[in-house]
């Protein structure tokens, strides 16, 4: 069943559990994404980021979208961190159900300008929006792009941007960063500033940079109030990490025998996300 962002996390937000976010630029891994989420009775999010879209290119997404809708679970595609106007006209103009701009590295006043003119225009269309406060640290080349440093979210200026915008869903800045940290870096969430944002925000919040955070931080930030946590370092990883193993036989050539395992070992990773962000069963409520 394809749905609106809006309608997949206001149930999330009414029943204090958090939607995954798989970010995903592979056919085979998003066919994977689906069944663990049908196994589990989870609502999906598909994300796909612009570079994974211009890998992946938009003619796929009439194939992800039929494949949405004959789904026993909810599902809303989701152009994760649109960096522009234009980028994200592309999206609604692909069939995106849900899309994100990103401005968080703008000036406030800029930052709620672009995100009003990009709900503005998604809203007349039934796309819902994801808009972003504060910023998000990156760890490694690979990841994607984040601020040299973390600028957390202002809980009063959560409150200006969301009623300044209208957006459906805000991404807050906690203490997170996209990709996998490495061993000299401690993450740390600022759950207590959590409390504060969410005391004050009644819509849907966001958790990026969700990987490889220790699991009791991000479980007990669903429990005070995150909807949506953005996984793709960890997914990618399990996928590509088998992938190798598999590869190491020189004469594996045909991807019915590369595949398969690497997705299992994906479904592994994202079933224990399900289960960690209380998702598992929670398809019912729609």
């Amino acid at each position: 069943m394809l749905v609106s962002g809006k309608d997949l996390l206001d149930v999330a937000n009414a029943n204090n559990f958090a939607v995954p976010a798989f970010n995903v630029s592979d056919y085979a891994m998003m066919n994977g994404l689906f069944e663990i989420s049908e196994e589990k009775q989870s609502p999906l999010l598909i994300a796909i980021h612009p570079d994974e879209l211009s890998h992946i290119g938009t003619d796929v997404l009439h194939a992800i979208i039929a494949r949405a809708n004959r789904s026993s679970v909810p599902v809303t595609i989701h152009l994760d961190h649109g960096a522009s106007y234009e980028q994200v006209l592309l999206a609604i103009q692909s069939g995106f159900t849900s899309v994100m701009i990103d401005g968080s590295m703008l000036p406030f006043d800029e930052n709620i300008a672009i995100t009003k003119k990009v709900v503005d225009t998604a809203h007349a269309v039934g796309v819902s929006v994801e808009g972003e406060l504060g910023t998000i640290g990156k760890t490694d080349n690979e990841a994607e792009d984040g601020a040299a440093s973390i600028i957390y979210t202002e809980p009063d200026e959560a409150v200006t941007f969301v009623e300044a915008t209208g957006v459906d869903s805000l991404a807050i800045a906690i203490g997170t960063s996209h990709g996998i940290y490495p061993a000299s870096m401690k993450p740390e969430l600022k759950l207590e500033l959590l409390k504060r944002i969410k005391a004050k925000v009644n819509i849907p919040l966001v958790l990026h940079g969700g990987s490889n955070n220790p699991d009791d931080e991000i479980g007990e930030s669903v429990k005070l109030g995150v909807n949506k946590i953005n996984i793709s370092s960890d997914i990618k990883a399990s996928y590509h990490n088998k992938m190798r193993e598999v590869l190491a036989d020189a004469s594996v050539r045909e991807p019915n025998t590369i595949q398969p395992p690497s997705i299992a070992a994906m479904k592994v990773t994202a079933a224990q996300k399900i289960d960690l962000f209380n998702a598992a069963g929670k398809a019912t409520l729609y």
